[in-house]
């Protein structure tokens, strides 16, 4: 990830509403939720929650999907992960396999990378 990327993506989340959105939508999980639904459990009116997700998806942290009627969102795992990457590449004195090796355990834990799903979609 480029510098440029990284204060994109935290210029996005620096601001309450969208760190909101986007930890819901971290922990709904990569199916996400309605648009409707986000703005319901978070009690942020439409039009707001439009110009929050935009700002999330230019950023490139969320991910949307028509189906029907419905605008799904989701976390772009892929690109969260290349965050995290980005500010921790050179902890612990420079051996970040350390610091690394945590995050990426935790995230295969609760989440397949966008780039696994979509493979394992294609299998199926």
């Amino acid at each position: 990830m480029e510098s440029k990327d990284a204060m994109a993506a935290l210029a996005a989340l620096a601001q309450e509403t969208r760190l909101s959105i986007f930890r819901l939508l971290v922990r709904v999980g990569p199916e996400g939720i309605p648009a409707g639904t986000i703005g319901g459990t978070l009690a942020v009116p439409a039009a707001t929650l439009s110009f929050h997700l935009k700002e999330l998806s230019h950023a490139g942290l969320v991910s949307s999907r028509q189906e029907g009627r419905f605008i799904y969102y989701s976390t772009d795992y892929d690109r969260m992960a290349a965050l995290m990457t980005f500010l921790t590449e050179n902890c612990c004195k420079g051996m970040p396999q350390a610091c690394l090796s945590v995050m990426e355990t935790a995230l295969v834990g609760c989440c397949t990378p966008q780039s696994r799903r979509k493979s394992a979609r294609s299998k199926s």
